[in-house]
């Protein structure tokens, strides 16, 4: 789009998919119409997992081009006006054990706060991706992305997912653990083998769960199986198929071909084959052994190839959450979803819980308004999800279940947010109890110095809403900060007889004061409502 035809109104996203093959830039803005313009998107091929996967770490010179591409990449998107830059990583930095040195280094280099997002949200992002590009009516899909470290498997239709598995294998992970660097030879049918047994072992689990599950068509994402596409297909010589939507159809028949074909030449010669993209050539193989294993263990006689990717999702994950007037509206968001499926699943108190949520929010707005804390709407968002799950861990027993609530938050893989968003809701859960974070607790010092700052004022809030419904009755029905001349006032709205919250509440006078400068008067305005029995 020339420039002068780019919209002047509306809030511009930088979306960065960071993989283990490949980093992707999609600049979009998000019009104030409801619609989305993009604006500008590239893809480059940086093999940040080469060699990664036997000792486990990113190489230097795979971070060194990498950090390269992704400074231009923000210098692309903020020349287009964005705003923010969302950016994330997958398979390769999840993995890697210096994967830290590498986020700072992206931090101060690129200026971009990276993300690491875990295998199943990989998997989900890759969904939504595909699927809300392609026209699947009342279908279940199977959607297949095999990535350069992992490869993802989903089942869903249109509105919905069913099922997701992220399984450690990869183009370029296999490459690692069967090849050489650079190994000419063709690959005979024994050595083929032993790739294909691997792959059998990392993917029986979810093999036998596909088998019991119900698709009526399969969907295959990736350069990949886009570039595996594009040799079967050309190798069959009888024209390309495609579906209804233009997309390319290739059979297991096909698939095998194509294999047979790459294995058997060399690797100076595999670049000559025809539809074989150039910079794949090296790693292709291990990719098509992946697709032919699942296609011959689930029995499907074709895939459909799309385009789409988890770049798309990303985009569409943004639309959804709505804040800068994306068009999607679900009725209820993916990272709600998956926050009351937990709470849910450990049979928390939910009422309980959306109480001390509404108290926290009280006081986090009127807090801000006053100008003591400078948190936005991310920040919000996050205290609304840690008051809901602050409890998860009485699943587990009472007894320092705070404790068992940090745990169960950050091993539960929540979907929608990255890994240091779930780091705040724990470390906020953590401290809902009796007191303050403290930088010697290990629970507090993983969390980056933004991080640390945001738990310190969200867990405040809520071990003030916490001592508010000590019993559970609600008897604390509204709470917000005011001022009255020099004096700041917390103002309880609550029936007569909840002394005992306001007790509790007074013990956090002398913390709250030494977090935010200024100490509170408590003002309370009893309703009519009698005291529960």
């Amino acid at each position: 789009m020339a420039p002068h035809l780019i919209p002047t109104e509306g809030h511009v996203v930088g979306l960065v998919d960071l993989g283990t093959n490949s980093v992707r830039l999609l600049v979009v803005r998000i019009n104030t119409n409801r619609s989305y313009t993009i604006l500008n998107q590239h893809k480059v091929m940086v093999r940040l997992g080469e060699g990664e996967f036997v000792k486990q770490r990113l190489r230097q010179e795979a971070m060194e081009r990498t950090i390269l591409v992704l400074r231009r990449f923000a210098d692309m998107a903020r020349n287009l006006g964005a705003e923010e830059i969302y950016a994330v990583a997958t398979s390769a930095t999840r993995d890697a054990e210096n994967r830290d040195v590498f986020i700072e280094r992206v931090r101060k280099e690129a200026d971009i706060d990276l993300k690491v997002i875990s295998g199943l949200e990989e998997a989900r992002l890759i969904y939504l991706g595909v699927a809300s590009g392609v026209h699947l009516g009342s279908r279940n899909a199977l959607f297949i992305d095999i990535g350069g470290g992992s490869t993802e498997l989903v089942v869903g239709n249109r509105s919905e997912y069913s099922y997701l598995d992220s399984l450690k294998l990869g183009c370029i992970r296999l490459s690692n653990i069967f090849f050489l660097p650079d190994e000419e030879a063709p690959v005979d049918d024994q050595r083929y083998a032993l790739l294909q047994q691997f792959i059998r072992n990392a993917s029986l689990r979810s093999v036998q769960r596909l088998k019991e599950s119900d698709f009526d068509l399969v969907l295959g994402s990736s350069g990949t199986i886009e570039t595996l596409a594009e040799v079967a297909q050309r190798a069959a010589g009888k024209g390309k198929r495609r579906d209804e939507e233009g997309d390319p159809v290739v059979t297991i028949d096909q698939i095998e071909s194509a294999v047979r074909l790459i294995r058997t030449t060399p690797l100076s010669e595999r670049c000559r084959i025809p539809g074989m993209d150039a910079e794949r050539a090296d790693v292709i193989l291990p990719g098509a052994a992946i697709l032919h294993t699942l296609m011959q263990d689930l029995e499907l006689r074709e895939i459909r190839v799309c385009s789409r990717s988890l770049k798309n999702g990303l985009l569409v994950d943004y639309l959804m959450r709505g804040t800068y007037g994306g068009y999607l509206e679900p009725e209820m968001s993916v990272r709600e979803q998956s926050v009351l499926q937990l709470g849910r699943s450990c049979g928390f108190d939910e009422e309980h819980s959306r109480h001390i949520a509404d108290l926290c929010l009280g006081l986090f707005d009127s807090a801000a308004l006053l100008g003591l804390h400078a948190l936005g709407a991310q920040e919000r968002e996050l205290l609304y999800y840690a008051a809901l799950l602050h409890d998860v861990g009485l699943f587990l027993s009472f007894s320092n279940h705070q404790a068992h609530s940090f745990y169960i938050i950050r091993n539960v893989e929540l979907l929608g947010f990255h890994a240091q968003e779930i780091a705040t809701i724990a470390s906020a859960a953590f401290y809902h109890r009796k007191r303050a974070p403290k930088k010697t607790d290990p629970e507090f010092a993983l969390l980056d110095a933004a991080s640390a700052k945001t738990v310190r004022v969200l867990s405040m809030f809520l071990r003030m809403a916490e001592s508010m419904d000590r019993s559970h009755q609600r008897f604390v029905e509204r709470v917000e900060f005011r001022r009255k001349g020099n004096v700041l006032l917390l103002d309880i709205r609550g029936v007569s007889g909840c002394q005992l919250e306001i007790w509790s509440l007074e013990e956090h006078i002398k913390p709250f004061s030494k977090l935010f400068g200024e100490r509170f008067a408590i003002r309370v305005d009893p309703q009519d409502r009698p005291v529960p029995a």
